[in-house]
């Protein structure tokens, strides 16, 4: 049995501390009124405005021996256009200062949003990784599945708190989902939006909120009685619960193959309603995939380095890090299918997309291939380093980092705009739920034995050897 160290739970209880301040602090900054945000916004300028200088500088010489030039030619004509844009541009401002004041207060809520998805999906990925292998009776990773199932475990915490920003936003507690405002289906409405409208069948309140219920409440009901016929197995004179487990992960399976896509459109293609992709629900699939074997490998790596899972060899590790590179080149596969598509077709309504992404998180977009792709499977090519416990470990974080900002990019640009950055609300909520994904999956791991003894494959995923 795994004892649960004081040091790591205290560890886990400090992360999940300093992640609620810094959660905290994210909310407490964000501005209540437009004159707030305008004071941030001259921040912003002038932080700017330093380089603004510099540029300006070197262009002065160029500009003056023109302006002198054209001076008395364009005197009267620009006089007239300033009195002409003045109440044009007042009217512009206010619009653009009302713009970036509701993508200030959203900032908070979406750095929230993104780092409770990604644990959440990734979560969800390794329980149905996990029944892929039940259902498929692999032999190979049987004594993997306490881990596994340990964190799976994490599901029904996580799911709390995904509940309760699920019915918080559905009643406007927060303005994430553009479509959610009010008069965007009502034809006498300033607010009117005819594709939103022609997408209402799907995008309502009342569909998206009970589907939302459907998706975590199926998920946790599978990891609960998976759990419970796993841990009664391990003393059972029969095979029932094994049986048990098996239909249970065909019927999983079924229901997440729907339930998988449904959510990504519900809750990440929502926040684009203006834009749709077919091939998204797998590309955020591949997303999740390669980050869930990477957590199962981290935490098999953790449980080896302190004395736990001896029959665990460096195939199993092996077999691990062959996933993780395999669905790295799957990511990239999907990503640039996505892309390329898109761009080749080069329609509006579906490469405005990419525009915003290339406008305002360029360095983030295209960063994510030598992080997602370049360095994993550079580091995980060779077979003998798929074996180096501190390799896998590296090209681990690397990925999880990388998939994080896959998840950043995914999000922040339809509830932000540029308004991005890493601050204390994007990092506090990375440690809050870092904290909590500690603490609940090395509880479950701790109240039941790591090897699931019960398994008719156990003997052949002891004698593993690749």
């Amino acid at each position: 049995m795994y004892q649960f160290s004081s040091k790591l739970k205290i560890g886990a209880i400090a992360l999940m501390v300093i992640g609620l301040i810094g959660i905290i602090i994210s909310f407490a900054s964000a501005p209540s009124t437009e004159a707030e945000a305008a004071e941030i916004l001259a921040h912003q300028e002038a932080a700017h405005g330093a380089h603004g200088e510099a540029h300006a500088t070197k262009t002065i010489a160029h500009d003056e021996t023109h302006e002198h030039a054209d001076k008395d030619a364009h005197h009267v004509d620009t006089t007239h256009e300033k009195h002409a844009d003045h109440h044009a541009e007042e009217g512009h401002d206010s619009g653009h200062l009302a713009h970036v004041f509701h993508q200030l207060q959203n900032r908070p809520w979406a750095a929230f949003y993104v780092a409770l998805f990604f644990f959440t999906f990734v979560t969800v990925v390794v329980f149905a990784f996990l029944n892929i292998q039940r259902v498929a009776q692999a032999g190979w990773s049987i004594v993997l599945f306490r881990v596994m199932e340990g964190i799976s475990g994490f599901l029904p915490y996580v799911s709390v708190i995904f509940l309760a920003f699920i019915v918080i936003t559905a009643f406007h507690g927060n303005h994430l989902f553009v479509w959610m405002a009010e008069g965007t289906v009502d034809p006498s409405s300033p607010n009117f939006d005819p594709i939103i409208a022609n997408k209402s069948g799907w995008l309502n309140v009342p569909r998206w909120l009970i589907c939302s219920i459907i998706y975590l409440v199926g998920w946790n009901v599978f990891v609960y009685l998976n759990r419970k016929n796993s841990v009664l197995q391990d003393n059972a004179s029969d095979l029932k619960h094994y049986y048990k487990n098996y239909k249970l992960g065909v019927a999983f399976l079924a229901f997440f193959i729907f339930t998988e896509s449904m959510s990504v459109w519900d809750w990440i293609m929502g926040l684009d309603p203006h834009w749709f992709s077919t091939l998204f629900g797998w590309y955020v699939f591949a997303t999740g995939v390669v980050s869930a074997l990477t957590v199962i490998a981290m935490v098999t790596v953790y449980l080896k380095s302190k004395g736990y899972l001896e029959i665990v060899n460096n195939s199993h590790l092996h077999d691990l890090a062959k996933f993780m590179f395999g669905f790295s080149i799957f990511w990239t596969y999907l990503w640039f299918a996505q892309f390329m598509l898109i761009w080749y077709a080069d329609m509006p309504e579906e490469t405005t997309y990419f525009v915003q992404r290339f406008d305002e998180y360029k360095f983030l977009f295209l960063g994510m291939i030598p992080l997602n792709f370049i360095l994993p499977i550079l580091m995980l090519v060779n077979s003998d380093f798929k074996r180096i416990p501190q390799i896998v470990l590296g090209a681990g974080t690397i990925i999880l980092i990388g998939h994080y900002i896959d998840v950043f990019v995914m999000i922040m640009p339809a509830t932000v705009g540029d308004q991005w950055g890493f601050g204390w609300g994007e990092i506090g909520s990375v440690l809050f739920f870092l904290g909590l994904f500690i603490y609940a999956v090395f509880t479950t791991i701790s109240k039941a034995p790591l090897i699931a003894k019960g398994n008719p494959f156990l003997h052949e995923s002891e004698h593993f050897h690749y």
